[in-house]
């Protein structure tokens, strides 16, 4: 799986941009360090095959905003030197067509946030230049580039509010007292006194939080800041991953609309109940508009002409996975209204049409995630879009929706949407050359009878060249979440096509407990952990174990999160289907789980409370089905991966499961990253995971 010695010494210098005359060049043209223009290099896949240096070497596409006159598209790639361990983060520019592409940034510096200012005249963008990141602007042609902020500690979002005369932005501030307040004498301590809950949140203690501020904006400069939260110990926007997607300007500048989850300590660890608040940026009165409802209400957007405010809505408090709901506020009579009430699905990104009553929004479905229309005065709900993809990002174009849009065989692409066919064309073509060289396997649609007699979708990935009368292993892939589909994703930790190109058979299955399927799959897992959708994976692999081209004496299986919860259990009780096993981030002993994380909500949720209430039956089967309780029945090979900042699931849950395995003698290898969290985001982690993940599974699956 070695790669060409040109190929090599190209990806270990790096795989970024090389723009000398200002026109876009596709990830595959760029080497050089971050920032250095060095000339075009064409890189040259071998055998037309995925590697990991291969994976990191796409062009990662965010942020797209379409201009004022809908003439303009603006986006950001994110590029990859291995090398040097960084991503960088580079600003685009093309016409709506997809034509005239232009590389507007060539810097160290990370450029993000971008966005149309001034009627189109302008961009503004966040660039930590010079150190903290602040707000820049500079022409559509890249030209004037111009640093206009220098707020203390940097910048985290911002917004421009529609006459750009004040800009809202999002900036961390001090939670509570530190040890150092308390005792100023001793500054060489370490030590950190806690009195409450929420003190670490997914990878970080908590010793501060973001808060919104809203500024006027005159002569390239700030003044008058205000937080918006008046040094309230509360998030706006929420962590660990709200930006300013839960912010929003009403049209006429007079109010800021903001989302927050006004708890702290044991009560913000045990519920998911946020509101969205209105800021009047005249009085300064702040008003909660959702009070009374219970659960996650998130990412305010108002209607073009102010008269409604829309947003996304959970009902249930303490239920992170509850069915996402489109709702709509009047702003004139109050009357709050659920849109998608007999709808199914789950509403994911979304935005209003210039009509003011029509809607488009992201939707999971049957594995894949399409684009819908909505009509506010009928409820009538329609699918733009079919296909197997997702889409990623939705925005209004020029009689068209521009569109983000992925599969398990492409990155993200900026595509156009016919609004009436359905029919999207390809824009941006970042990683064209790279797939013009590669094999990709295919991807196949199977429907699999479960043990309870539903039909379950599960996508199985062949390796590229599959040879029907040969015969391969096979990976049973376990998803996380618990509640997160599997879908056309692609991912750089996960790569379904990363695994096929490997020679193997992969196995994917929509197993019990995941949206796309309506509400009665999506929510039979909760308090169910062990139950039927363990018996879901095991009917996807026992089927295609059928398969004359499958070696059933050469099947593995993965996942993380959940998907490694899935893992360990499923090595104390697959009756030697497997081979070998690969966890990451898995939850081993769910006693400990419980007060080992820190939102404790899901845990209440899900497991259905804490293990030592002996009275509630729904937790007392959740625990004990906990993969510690069967290691005696451990008898197979088994890998473990595991980030030391990961808070949701701690490192000692995968410690435990290696140490476990080695006292019993079991083959087993350990892979720790003291500088990850939940994730593996550093690129020679993320080589190095994919190396090792290979070196385990051949090892074991090809003797």
């Amino acid at each position: 799986m070695k790669i060409k010695s040109f190929f090599t010494a190209m990806v270990m210098a790096g795989f970024l941009f090389s723009c000398t005359n200002g026109e876009q060049q596709n990830s595959g043209e760029r080497a050089g360090n971050l920032g250095e223009a060095i000339g075009k290099s064409k890189i040259k896949i071998d055998n037309g095959r995925m590697t990991p240096e291969v994976l990191y070497s796409f062009g990662r596409i965010g942020g797209v905003e379409v201009s004022p006159d809908k003439s303009k598209i603006l986006y950001q790639v994110t590029y990859v030197d291995i090398k040097q361990n960084k991503t960088n983060p580079e600003l685009f520019i093309m016409n709506s067509d997809g034509s005239d592409k232009k590389q507007l940034t060539v810097t160290n510096a990370r450029e993000s946030n971008a966005q149309w200012i001034s009627g189109g005249k302008k961009i503004a963008f966040l660039s930590n230049e010079g150190g903290s990141s602040q707000i820049w602007t500079m022409n559509p042609d890249g030209g004037g580039m111009k640093k206009i902020t220098n707020v203390e500690d940097g910048i985290d979002g911002f917004i421009f509010s529609p006459d750009n005369k004040k800009v809202l932005f999002i900036k961390s501030v001090k939670a509570g007292e530190t040890t150092k307040d308390r005792y100023p004498d001793l500054t060489e301590s370490s030590g950190r006194i806690v009195d409450d809950l929420m003190y670490k949140h997914w990878d970080h203690w908590v010793e501060k939080v973001p808060h919104t501020f809203v500024a006027d904006f005159k002569d390239d400069k700030l003044s008058n800041i205000i937080d918006l939260l008046q040094d309230e110990p509360y998030e706006a926007p929420m962590l660990p991953f709200g930006g300013t997607e839960q912010l929003a300007w009403s049209p006429d500048g007079k109010i800021v609309a903001y989302t927050s989850r006004k708890k702290t300590g044991k009560e913000y660890a045990v519920s998911t109940n946020s509101d969205i608040y209105f800021y009047n940026v005249e009085t300064g009165k702040t008003t909660n508009m959702t009070e009374g409802m219970m659960g996650y209400d998130v990412n305010p957007q108002f209607s073009p002409d102010g008269s409604k405010l829309a947003w996304l809505s959970m009902e249930r408090d303490g239920y992170e996975a509850d069915k996402n709901r489109l709702f709509v506020l009047d702003l004139a009579t109050g009357t709050k209204t659920d849109l998608t009430e007999n709808f199914d699905n789950n509403v994911d990104a979304f935005v209003w049409n210039t009509d003011n009553n029509t809607f488009y929004f992201t939707v999971p479905v049957a594995g894949t995630v399409q684009i819908y229309s909505l009509d506010m005065s009928t409820k009538e709900i329609l699918a733009v879009t079919k296909g197997k993809h997702n889409y990623t990002s939705i925005a209004l174009g020029n009689g068209k929706l521009i569109a983000g849009r992925q599969s398990m065989s492409m990155p993200s692409e900026i595509y156009a949407v016919e609004i009436s066919s359905g029919v999207a064309t390809e824009l941006s073509m970042e990683n064209k050359h790279f797939l013009d060289q590669l094999t990709m396997g295919e991807v196949e649609e199977r429907w699999i009878g479960t043990t309870d007699g539903k039909q379950m979708l599960t996508w199985v990935v062949y390796p590229p060249d599959f040879d029907s009368t040969k015969t391969y292993p096979a990976l049973l892939y376990c998803q996380g979440g618990p509640q997160s589909m599997v879908s056309q994703f692609w991912s750089y930790r996960w790569n379904l096509q990363m695994m096929a190109a490997n020679g193997y058979i992969i196995v994917a299955p929509n197993r019990r407990g995941l949206p796309g399927f309506g509400s009665e799959w999506n929510e039979q897992i909760s308090g169910d952990y062990g139950g039927q959708n363990m018996r879901d994976y095991l009917s996807a692999i026992d089927a295609l174990a059928k398969e004359p081209f499958v070696d059933e004496n050469r099947l593995g299986c993965t996942g993380a999160s959940y998907g490694g919860f899935s893992v360990f259990w499923l090595a104390g009780h697959h009756d030697k289907r497997f081979k070998a096993f690969l966890a990451h981030a898995g939850i081993f002993n769910l006693e400990a789980q419980y007060l080992e994380t820190e939102e404790l909500f899901f845990a209440n949720w899900d497991m259905g409370g804490p293990y030592w209430d002996k009275s509630n039956a729904v937790a007392q089967k959740t625990y004990a089905a906990s993969p510690h309780r069967f290691v005696e029945k451990w008898d197979t090979p088994i890998m473990v991966t595991h980030g030391e900042l990961d808070y949701r699931i701690l490192a000692s849950q995968g410690m435990m499961a290696f140490n476990a395995a080695q006292l019993r003698g079991i083959p087993s290898r350990l892979l720790v990253f003291p500088n990850e969290n939940h994730w593996i985001s550093q690129p020679q982690n993320g080589v190095l995971f994919q190396r090792e993940f290979f070196r385990w599974f051949d090892e074991w699956l090809k003797p």
